[in-house]
């Protein structure tokens, strides 16, 4: 069993062998990965020893102490997220070795190929056709909502193989080249005045069948994977205590008494609370992590995540008065991170109102934690029989 002391020999033999000050960045993250200190609980030769995940903390903390670069984790959240744990569960060897990697090193990175304009949020009744044509696969159709398809070279896509049977079962799963020809990608502008978010075209793209992740007709298994980490990702990622969207409402108040008002001071005290509860939900849902593969835990905390961040964004707005509907830079930008932080309040407004969206609308998350959580009668669906061809668009 790999132990904390393992892991920080290990860690202080890779920073004596490429010191952080004189390595290139690229190189040093390429050692620390073969070191296997990219992901510990990973296993060894894809990044990882075989270790306890919670044990991550403890390379992360010893790492930064010496200024030693990180792979950019915003830049890359899906492929870390959700492309990672997805080929670790579903590829094979030789998927494994190819694509984790790079993918954590940040050389590539990725794109969710999910969502359709056709198919809201019933991923299940998505559209994207592929026919298999000998040891490859043509694939068409539209997705839309793809955050950093501007600058992704890999995608995660999943497309309907089978109309005859149910939506469900119909489905299967893919690794996207996005250089390939046959892929458009178009900005879609958004509230906030910048185009992180787009809509991709495939249009006769060829897809080897090596590329194709889990077996066919097992997309929905796949992905349920996928979306699963996604949750866990974006509601419940580590940050410090008074950190994220709290940190700046607390700041103003600490730091311009003649905004205060005993109503504000009330909510922002309420607001403070629920964020810290969240932090702390968040961290126990990490350490749970530990034992294998996330639950329906995660949908809990993303929803979470979602309307803390608009709760809280709207009353920096109400608290700044005037100044917080001003909006310095509505500038077309295609950003590769989104920076909730370094931006102006009515920034922070408009962008979280994507939250409830992104990452599964929370309506649908609400379902899910009222099915796999509380143990609620799922809602009557006539269409789970039927073959695809069959349902109503």
């Amino acid at each position: 069993m790999i132990t904390s002391e393992d892991l920080l020999t290990r860690v202080g033999e890779l920073l004596a062998a490429h010191p952080p000050a004189d390595t290139p960045r690229a190189d040093f993250l390429r050692a620390r990965f073969d070191a296997g200190l990219a992901w510990v609980h990973y296993p060894e030769g894809l990044g990882g020893l075989g270790a306890s995940r919670t044990l991550q903390a403890v390379v992360d903390a010893e790492l930064e102490a010496p200024g030693a670069p990180d792979n950019e984790p915003r830049r890359i959240g899906i492929g870390l997220g959700m492309a990672a744990p997805t080929i670790l569960a579903y590829g094979t060897d030789e998927q494994k070795r190819r694509f984790l990697r790079p993918l954590w090193v940040g050389e590539e990175v990725w794109c969710q190929l999910f969502s359709e304009p056709g198919a809201g949020s019933d991923l299940a009744a998505l559209g994207t056709r592929a026919v298999r044509e000998g040891d490859h696969w043509v694939v068409d159709g539209q997705k839309v909502w793809t955050s950093s398809a501007h600058t992704a070279r890999w995608a995660i896509l999943i497309a309907r193989t089978d109309p005859d049977v149910p939506k469900h079962r119909g489905i299967t799963y893919f690794l996207c080249d996005m250089s390939d020809p046959g892929v458009e990608v178009r900005p879609l502008r958004q509230i906030t005045g910048e185009a992180e978010f787009n809509e991709v075209f495939l249009t006769g793209v060829t897809i080897p069948d090596s590329h194709r992740l889990g077996e066919v007709g097992q997309g929905w298994e796949v992905a349920r994977t996928t979306l699963m980490n996604e949750r866990v990702s974006i509601g419940g990622m580590r940050i410090p205590r008074e950190g994220g969207m709290i940190a700046p409402v607390a700041a103003a108040w600490r730091e311009r008494p003649e905004l205060r008002t005993h109503a504000l001071h009330q909510r922002l005290l309420g607001l403070w609370v629920e964020a810290e509860v969240a932090r702390l939900t968040a961290e126990r849902l990490r350490q749970q992590l530990a034992a294998g593969v996330p639950g329906p835990e995660g949908s809990g905390m993303k929803l979470t995540f979602a309307r803390l961040n608009q709760e809280i964004s709207g009353l920096e707005v109400e608290l700044l008065g005037k100044e917080g509907l001003l909006y310095e830079d509505w500038t077309m930008r295609r950003p590769e991170v989104v920076d909730f932080t370094g931006r102006d309040a009515g920034y922070r407004y408009l962008r979280a109102k994507g939250n409830s969206i992104e990452g599964g609308t929370s309506e649908v998350l609400l379902n899910i934690v009222a099915e796999r959580v509380l143990g609620l009668p799922a809602e009557p669906r006539d269409d789970k029989d039927l073959a695809w061809k069959d349902l109503a668009r």
